[in-house]
């Protein structure tokens, strides 16, 4: 077995479970994993055992997500809110929902809410970080969050209420 063989039997699993996280669907998602692993692949030799392989390699991965996004389509990105627009703590109650669903329910976002979402929520990247991925400002970065998690939230509350009525 190949080095390179290898390093995708390694990793691929959770490289993937990454691109599901920024993809509308499966095929997205692996599509996404491919060209993923093509840029891994030819710029290995730059790694230079700074941080964690692993890390490195879902940095790669966002990106590559994230480029995909900016070549279908150019984001369409919520403009800027005051602050008082903002609900800052919007709770996410999660525990009566499976993983499964609550993918779906992030897959389903808005691209430019679920982006937001995953960047700084599921991958704890920083307003600041956000703003320079996405080439947006930090208040516009915010403002998407909290409207995702509104949307999010919504969504949830619609499906344990479809549960409960089944």
């Amino acid at each position: 077995m190949t080095a390179q063989a290898q390093v995708y039997q390694l990793f691929s699993g959770k490289l993937f479970a990454l691109c599901l996280k920024y993809s509308r669907n499966y095929q997205d998602a692996e599509d996404t994993l491919q060209d993923s692993f093509l840029t891994i692949f030819k710029k290995m030799p730059q790694y230079q055992n700074k941080g964690s392989f692993e890390g490195w390699m879902k940095r790669i991965t966002i990106n590559t997500a994230l480029q995909k996004y900016r070549e279908k389509s150019p984001l369409q990105l919520v403009a800027e809110v005051s602050n008082e627009e903002i609900e800052e703590d919007v709770v996410l109650e999660t525990e009566n929902i499976s993983v499964e669903t609550l993918l779906k329910l992030i897959q389903n976002l808005p691209d430019r809410y679920r982006l937001v979402f995953n960047l700084y929520v599921l991958d704890n990247y920083s307003h600041k970080e956000i703003a320079t991925l996405l080439k947006i400002t930090e208040g516009t970065s915010k403002s998407n969050l909290s409207r995702a998690k509104q949307i999010l939230k919504k969504e949830m509350e619609l499906h344990l209420t479809k549960v409960q009525n089944a």
